[in-house]
């Protein structure tokens, strides 16, 4: 069989299993209407051109706008292409919850990633997530993206994917050397630390350091960053987010938005249900992170001594740091940037037998997990019938702008992530005891 003719046969069976890509968008208006009706506090905007044709789609769930008000307020935004005759770009505005797992706030398609598009999305994004100076946005260096955040969000800050640099400054500028330095640039939390590394980079090569000042390092340099963006430096949540989603971009609209429907369905009862279980006052992951054992060895190893009833000095190793447990601030600046205790500050907290739990923020608690996946969502209600002005509510097509060729489904993938499929799997440590992974004697609790 000629591949065109399977390519057409391919998409005669979607459309009889699915529906035709045409039906997705006329179903559009009664389908965000059955969506409304049946999860409160949702919103939806439908755009369309003067002839009828669809040109934007925006929907944020209720239980996610309800839920977002636990979360830290770091959004990352992100732009996937749609594959099918119509084509388009799905938008997605993520957040992280205390936990460390992908928090879906809201969603769009548009036509294509260009500044009205995008100043589009963040337009009705706004609804959802009001600008105000606590707030931070994090994106690759999508020109578009930036444009539409100064006008529509000019209080939040904006930060941009360190993994896109870093994969810019590989094509661009060769040499591992200078990636790592660049790396350990964006991660440093001290001002002098951060100098002395971007001051060996304009030594080596004065170029690369130009580039990077013209990215502003206010936007990829954790201790430049103006704002609060926590352990949020790339858009990765956005990229698994791509990946969950991947199978679903050559499906009809409307068959999009009803597979994100289950999948947040989906995920916000298990997430309910597994906050609900937990025993622990700190989520799991955050429990996990502060058990680390670099944590609590150098915390013990540590020697502590009082300065005055506000400050405490820690010695861990050849550095000396200043530890202030009431305003929650150290000067290694991890304690301050991050929201959790750093291991000076454990050191700090166990002199001072105060609890290491009341150091976190509370995002970090169980108990906001739980309220941020209170709310549900719910599937549609067929039952009742559409209002007639809603059911002839016009919504076409786009015109379809296909690519000559072999359609394509896959992209080409960058050279950094080609290097990581190849890197070899670290070998996890074996407990001599328990002979399970994943520790050693010292720390195993099977023993």
């Amino acid at each position: 069989m000629e591949y065109w003719k399977a390519h057409r046969t391919l998409n005669f069976a979607r459309e009889l299993e699915m529906g035709s890509l045409e039906r997705g968008y006329e179903d559009l208006p009664a389908y965000l209407h059955m969506i409304r009706r049946a999860n409160r506090g949702t919103l939806t905007r439908l755009k369309v051109d003067d002839s009828g044709r669809f040109k934007y789609l925006f929907i944020a769930f209720g239980a996610s706008i309800t839920g977002f008000n636990f979360m830290r307020k770091v959004v990352v935004v992100d732009g996937t292409f749609l594959h099918g005759k119509y084509k388009g770009t799905l938008l997605t505005a993520l957040a992280q919850d205390g936990n460390f797992q992908i928090f879906p706030l809201a969603f769009g398609v548009v036509d294509t990633e260009n500044d009205d598009s995008w100043q589009w999305f963040f337009t009705q994004l706004k609804l959802v997530v009001p600008d105000n100076n606590g707030l931070a946005l994090i994106s690759d260096r999508h020109k578009s993206i930036g444009k539409a955040i100064r006008k529509v969000y000019p209080l939040a800050a904006r930060g941009i994917c360190t993994y896109h640099l870093y994969k810019n400054i590989l094509v661009r500028f060769r040499g591992g050397n200078l990636f790592r330095l660049v790396k350990k640039a964006a991660n440093c939390y001290r001002m002098d630390e951060f100098q002395s590394v971007f001051d060996e980079i304009e030594t080596l090569h004065p170029v690369l350091h130009g580039y990077l000042e013209r990215a502003d390092v206010r936007m990829w340099a954790r201790v430049h960053f103006p704002g609060d963006r926590y352990n949020l430096t790339t858009t990765n949540i956005a990229e698994s987010m791509n990946k969950v989603l991947a199978k679903t971009r050559s499906f009809p609209i409307v068959r999009i938005l009803e597979e994100i429907r289950l999948m947040m369905t989906r995920w916000f009862n298990d997430r309910r249900e597994d906050a609900l279980a937990m025993k622990t006052t700190l989520t799991r992951g955050v429990e996990k992170l502060l058990e680390q054992h670099d944590r609590v060895s150098g915390a013990k190893q540590a020697t502590v001594q009082t300065i005055d009833s506000r400050h405490i000095q820690v010695i861990c190793g050849s550095s000396l740091h200043v530890v202030n447990l009431d305003s929650k601030r150290c000067t290694c600046r991890r304690f301050d940037i991050d929201k959790l205790p750093c291991v000076h500050a454990i050191a700090a907290a166990e002199h001072k037998n105060v609890s290491r739990v009341s150091l976190c923020h509370p995002y970090y608690f169980g108990q906001f997990l739980g309220n941020a996946y209170a709310g549900s969502v719910m599937p549609n209600d067929f039952a009742v019938p559409v209002p007639d002005d809603v059911a002839n509510q016009v919504c076409t097509p786009p015109i379809p702008r296909n690519q000559p060729g072999r359609p394509k489904i896959s992209r080409m993938k960058s050279c950094l992530e080609v290097a990581s499929e190849k890197k070899r799997r670290r070998k996890q440590h074996t407990c001599s005891l328990c002979k399970k992974e994943g520790h050693n004697a010292k720390t195993c609790k099977n023993h």
